[in-house]
């Protein structure tokens, strides 16, 4: 059972990260290419639906089941507590840096707010660059629930005789 925890964590955590990576790669550059027309495009393309709508989703079932994996590996070793327990604290800080750092941003990119060529161009950077920061602490995240499903693995190991 602890087994399909880690793998349920371990695909939450990829998801979140494939999604960001997404967005850094393809949205971020698109939002950035001719301001504000490319904001305003934006702005109009995600009145209905916008990434939140899965990171609203994904980011805390990605959280609860890096704790579930934590807690049913916990007796697997002191290397899958490690690990599961680092995977978790990624994910809440990735989650942190979302709330403190992006969604003011996103208020300002992605609001009713005028259209401030130099205020929205700045605040596009800023939110490009640091996503890429959020990217390598998913990537990390992500390194450390394998780490943690290798360590399950091999905690069930039968000993060589």
């Amino acid at each position: 059972m602890n087994k399909i925890f880690a793998f349920v964590s371990l695909a939450f955590m990829a998801a979140v990260l494939g999604v960001n990576v997404y967005s850094s790669v393809v949205d971020a550059r698109s939002w950035g290419a001719g301001i504000p027309e490319s904001i305003e495009t934006a702005r109009r393309y995600f009145a209905v639906v916008n990434p939140g709508t899965f990171f609203r989703v994904a980011s805390p079932l990605n959280q609860v089941f890096a704790l579930a994996a934590l807690i049913v590996g916990w007796k697997s070793g002191r290397n899958a507590r490690v690990c599961f327990g680092l995977a978790l604290l990624l994910a809440v800080a990735a989650e942190m840096l979302t709330f403190a750092y992006f969604f003011p941003r996103n208020a300002i990119l992605f609001g009713t707010g005028p259209a401030d060529v130099e205020l929205l161009t700045r605040v596009w950077s800023e939110w490009s660059a640091m996503n890429w920061v959020r990217n390598l602490i998913l990537v990390f995240g992500l390194a450390c629930s394998m780490k943690g499903l290798d360590s399950l693995y091999n905690a069930t190991k039968p000993v060589a005789e």
